[in-house]
């Protein structure tokens, strides 16, 4: 059955948003359980809203510092989705990030956030998370142990422009 489209409500303007996906040595991704609107009360990635002026990796890095007072490098582009949902409408990048500091590993729950902790891949299922991310993060980590090799590279290190990495065969 077709879903009904109520023609009297104004669709919200999209906005463009960006979330990292980060892992530690014992399998783990670190995740926040969100405190607002939308998807309140659900576990997902830092990340947020890229603000004028901002790219799309300076969004990345800021919003996972805003978020857990953690500093990470922005590696490759894992996955683009487009979420409609409770009044709002985002396209979301998201990017595969290493912390700057290994040492300096503990996140703190700052700005919009409930909660931020390390997740057992193993565990996940466990959790209540935003639609499509435990697809997201297991196809990350899966390429990046197995290959390396996760998404769209940094071609000029720029953080501008991402594309596929390129082999050359011998």
């Amino acid at each position: 059955m077709d879903k009904l489209i109520d023609s009297t409500k104004t669709p919200p303007i999209p906005s463009l948003g960006v979330g990292g996906v980060l892992f530690n040595s014992s399998r783990q991704v670190l995740l926040i359980k969100r405190n607002q609107a939308p998807a309140k009360g659900l576990w997902s990635i830092p990340g947020g809203r890229l603000e004028p002026g901002e790219t799309l990796v300076e969004a990345c890095r800021r919003e996972f510092h805003e978020e857990t007072n953690l500093d990470v490098e922005v590696k490759h582009i894992v996955a683009v989705v487009d979420r409609q949902l409770e009044g709002f409408h985002y396209v979301i990048i998201d990017y595969w990030v290493q912390l700057v500091d290994a040492e300096r590993c503990f996140p703190i729950a700052q700005s919009d956030i409930a909660e931020a902790k390390w997740i057992s891949l193993d565990d996940l299922g466990l959790y209540d998370v935003v639609v499509g991310l435990t697809e997201i993060i297991l196809s990350t980590y899966h390429a990046q142990a197995q290959s390396g090799l996760v998404g769209l590279h940094d071609v000029d290190l720029a953080g501008t422009d991402f594309i596929l990495p390129i082999f050359v065969v011998k």
